[in-house]
């Protein structure tokens, strides 16, 4: 008997399916790239011998596993008509290719539960990035009611070890969890109506022997800003399956004869490089989807924010002072943060009232945005659009489009409400004051915050059905109505800082805030697991003041900058009170931002933790290494251990020079000739030597940081 199979090749990665007559295709593989004519040459069920107590048709791992007719694990749909049609099995597979060898639509139908299914599956060639998205329609005349649909199944291998996964909460996002796998179902579920500080919608999958640089990892991750949940099984043929997708609310996956559930896309990877490999793959891909206005990033500008400075006290006199003192240390963007718009005194009133405050602002934004301006500094602004104080004009005059349900209390957060903007007259009011306040201003900037969590979330004023998808779906589309009628404007993701942080809505932003926690100790660690999915130059990281508004810690401004120059750098403190040695210590790390943004912004990241209390992360390429090492702890070692860098060409030699001494008074604890030569013009070293015996680091106290530069020497 002739076997179909399906392959889908990209430069490191191979995807296999088979495709047996009147079924789903089964998964055959994923993993590491295979030869390109490598099969598995016979069909799965010939080389799997039933089982005592088994059904009489093997049920292996497909595309769609489907509940009721002989699969027993995790079903990619749990769906039913009034109790009918609650098994499904698919009678019939049509294969599309839309790019041959890469992409590919599989068209599944289930002629006795009237079902089909449109599976997209495409594997980057340049990436390594698989991309999948399911489509479910109701090709029946009554109403389908769906639980469950899952965006994707993916297979792992048996010698899947751990899951990497992020917790965490406000002032405290990226939080690691690692899991140990086994016969146990490992399952994350959010039901928090946005993307959530607490469950971030991706893992990591490692296998045993996997470190930072090298081994087998997998990787994937939910593209969609709301409810979400995914479960990894172990199976019986000592596999795993990998579930993710939308968590539906009881009634949002409800379809009428004819009509069709779009899942939000999975973004997968694998890599043999380690996690630093499934980084490189995560960032590439995500590069690749960004919409910069113009069509191109240009260099982050520096970015001065308001709100530790001022919170809600805005005077215009003072605003524009920090505005001339943000523009003397080499602030390039002014973001005018909350309390700018009417009775916005504190967080107990205004959120919907998206005009100036005549008190504060009596002459509008005009003079304030013309001021920046001035200064040679772009204007950007604070907005919250899908939340509403019950004391605004906008709720008096229309409490029915805050979320509630009928005979519920309002449940408010913040001292707020969320508005209703699948409505079109609610969107449409907020596209009008947007809209005006960025045709009347040259606006480049918008900073979009969302500060709580869903509640009494349903449609129609509290009369509908759950609000929740359909609230994602219309966050979106305001979204992409603003990017057309202003594509100039660059807008930053806001969720309390890192709640709203994925690649669903990085389709229409450009930055997103990491956390509302600029305490650089704390940063390190929220910033070292944002970068195992997303590059540098779209994480807001700035500098803030000592000690921390949320955490009460102090490091020093040498800390806090080399911490933040890694990300989009901003500052967010009151520069008009720095003394002169401050002011112009600030200015020097905002001019070696300037200096090396392009490659900390466009090259690859390496990332890890060493012994002793170290982290460290690399960014540009093998030719040239820009490396940050960030001492934590204070050392437990007489001598400092060196660090290995694993990515260095191992054939090529190094000049390796320190571009920031280390500051502080007693940073260094004690003098060696290697150190003080590389801050005099550098040293020659073998990358070999680097790669395996490691660079020496010097001997500094804790919350310090060692930056080097490291560049092939050209023959």
């Amino acid at each position: 008997m002739t076997v179909e199979f399906l392959t889908l090749h990209s430069r490191h990665s191979t995807l296999v399916l088979e495709c047996p007559a009147q079924e789903a295709p089964l998964w055959r593989y994923w993993g590491p790239r295979l030869p390109n004519h490598s099969t598995p040459g016979t069909d799965l069920r010939g080389t799997r011998p039933l089982p005592s107590f088994m059904l009489d048709l093997d049920q292996p791992l497909t595309v769609v596993p489907t509940f009721g007719v002989g699969w027993f694990g995790q079903s990619a749909l749990l769906a039913h008509r009034a109790g009918l049609d609650f098994a499904q099995a698919i009678t019939q597979c049509e294969v599309e290719w839309t790019t041959p060898g890469s992409a590919v639509v599989l068209h599944l139908t289930d002629a006795i539960a009237q079902l089909r299914f449109e599976v997209s599956l495409a594997l980057d060639v340049d990436t390594d990035v698989l991309t999948l998205q399911t489509c479910l329609t109701n090709l029946g005349d009554k109403e389908l009611d769906v639980q469950w649909l899952a965006a994707g199944t993916l297979p792992l291998p048996g010698d899947a070890a751990t899951v990497r996964s992020y917790a965490g909460q406000h002032n405290h996002e990226f939080l690691l969890q690692t899991d140990t796998l086994g016969r146990s179902q490992w399952r994350r579920e959010n039901r928090r109506g946005h993307t959530s500080h607490d469950c971030f919608p991706g893992a990591v999958v490692t296998t045993p022997g996997s470190t930072e640089h090298s081994g087998l990892v997998f990787g994937a991750h939910l593209a969609w800003s709301g409810n979400h949940q995914q479960t990894i099984e172990w199976l019986h043929d000592g596999q795993y399956q990998w579930q993710m997708g939308e968590w539906l609310a009881p009634g949002e996956g409800r379809l009428a004869p004819g009509n069709s559930l779009h899942t939000p896309e999975i973004i997968a990877t694998c890599s043999t490089q380690g996690l630093n490999g499934l980084a490189a793959n995560f960032h590439a891909a995500l590069r690749a989807r960004m919409a910069w206005p113009g069509g191109q990033m240009r260099p982050r500008p520096v970015h001065l924010n308001t709100w530790e400075a001022f919170y809600m006290d805005l005077v215009p006199g003072d605003v524009m002072a920090l505005a001339d003192a943000a523009a003397k240390v080499g602030v390039e963007r002014f973001v005018l943060d909350d309390g700018w718009f009417k009775n916005r005194h504190h967080d107990r009133a205004g959120l919907g009232d998206w005009w100036p405050d005549a008190v504060k602002f009596p002459q509008g934004l005009g003079p304030l945005v013309h001021h920046v301006n001035a200064l040679g500094m772009e204007f950007g602004l604070w907005v919250e659009p899908e939340m509403v104080n019950p004391d605004s004009d906008l709720f008096r005059n229309h409490p029915g489009w805050a979320l509630q349900i009928a005979g519920r209390p309002l449940i408010t957060a913040r001292n707020q409400l969320v508005l209703d903007i699948s409505r079109p007259e609610a969107a449409d009011y907020l596209f009008g004051k947007i809209d005006a306040l960025l045709a009347a201003h040259p606006i480049r900037y918008l900073k979009w915050d969302h500060n709580r969590d869903l509640t009494t979330a349903a449609l129609a004023g509290g009369l509908g059905g759950a609000a929740y998808r359909a609230q994602v779906h219309a966050v979106y589309a305001l979204l992409a109505r603003l990017r057309a009628a202003h594509p100039e404007v660059e807008i930053e993701s806001c969720s309390g800082g890192g709640g709203r942080i994925d690649f669903g809505v990085l389709r229409y932003t450009h930055r997103v805030w990491t956390s509302d926690c600029i305490d650089a100790m704390s940063r390190v660690q929220i910033q070292h697991g944002f970068g195992q999915f997303f590059p540098p130059e779209i994480l807001g990281s700035h500098i803030g003041t000592a000690p921390a508004h949320t955490t009460g810690r102090s490091q020093s401004l040498a800390f806090r900058a080399a911490v933040a120059m890694t990300g989009h750098l901003g500052v967010e403190l009151d520069v008009r009170h720095l003394d002169e040695s401050t002011s112009s210590a600030l200015s020097t790390w905002i001019a070696c931002y300037k200096k090396y943004r392009d490659q900390i912004h466009h090259g690859r990241v390496w990332r890890g933790e060493a012994a002793d209390g170290l982290v460290w992360q690399a960014h540009g390429d093998a030719d040239d290494l820009l490396l940050f090492v960030y001492r934590c702890q204070p050392t437990n070692h007489r001598y400092t251990p060196p660090l290995r860098l694993p990515m260095l060409d191992t054939s090529a030699r190094y000049q390796v020079e320190q571009v920031v001494a280390i500051a502080g008074e007693g940073a260094v604890q004690s003098p060696a000739p290697f150190f003080t030569t590389l801050q005099n013009g550098g040293v020659a070293l073998d990358g070999a030597w680097l790669a395996q015996a490691g660079l020496p680091l010097p001997r500094a106290t804790a919350e310090t940081c060692f930056i080097v530069r490291l560049q092939i020497i050209r023959t």
